[in-house]
């Protein structure tokens, strides 16, 4: 199903490379030679150069990503909102560029290596069912803590979920004039707050999210693919 409605990417890079036991914020860190956010920002613009992109950054970072565009001679074009405290204030901040009705497609600045058969799958499926969620299935097998210790489930029943997640822009404004809860872990359990469904969308094992020292190791080699 194609759909009409304008597409936006909000694209939010909170980040502060803690985990990545590094002083650099891990969006900024560089993958073949340029920030991996931009590489980011590369795969929704290779899928949809009139995708209207918003990247939100914590305001401390505003000066240091327009000093990074200037030297990498980075082109797409892209609009730049300073974030909150939290993921929740930072993506409700991002919301405020987005006009009337379209489909709001919300991303982790450090997964570059989003499909591009993903991302269209994802603003397609938002076009008809409002919402979509990518998602993979667990490799391993999962263990659920108890009170007595833990206990197998069967992983068949769950999903790994990965971003993009994306909605129309009514049903993601609405969800975001909630008050913040602290299970507010991602968009899709913001919209279920509302008592809405969430439709997921098969993702990608490639799709990583770079937060860790292993993670950047695998983005590297993935990035050899490409070169």
């Amino acid at each position: 199903m194609e759909n009409k409605l304008p597409e936006y990417a909000i694209i939010v890079a909170g980040g502060s490379g803690s985990r990545m036991q590094r002083d650099m914020p891990k969006q900024f860190i560089e993958l073949a030679d340029k920030p991996i956010l931009m590489h980011t920002i590369e795969r929704f613009y290779k899928y949809n150069n009139e995708v209207r992109l918003i990247v939100v950054l914590p305001e401390q970072q505003l000066d240091t990503w327009r000093s990074l565009c200037r030297k990498h001679k980075f082109e797409p074009f892209h609009m730049v909102v300073a974030g909150g405290a939290t993921r929740f204030c930072s993506v409700r901040n991002g919301l405020e560029m987005v006009q009337g009705e379209a489909l709001v497609a919300v991303h982790d600045g450090v997964r570059p290596f989003v499909e591009l058969e993903t991302i269209k799958e994802a603003y397609n499926t938002a076009a008809g069912h409002g919402s979509a969620v990518v998602a993979v299935s667990p490799k391993d097998s999962i263990r659920e803590l108890t009170q007595e210790g833990s206990k197998a489930v069967p992983r068949v029943n769950y999903k790994l979920v990965q971003t993009p997640q994306c909605f129309r822009a009514s049903l993601l404004r609405k969800a975001y004039e909630q008050p913040e809860e602290e299970h507010f872990t991602d968009d899709a359990s913001v919209v279920e707050q509302l008592g809405e469904k969430v439709v997921l969308v098969e993702g990608s094992y490639r799709n990583i999210k770079i937060t860790t020292p292993e993670d950047l190791l695998l983005a590297e080699a993935f990035i050899k693919e490409t070169l």
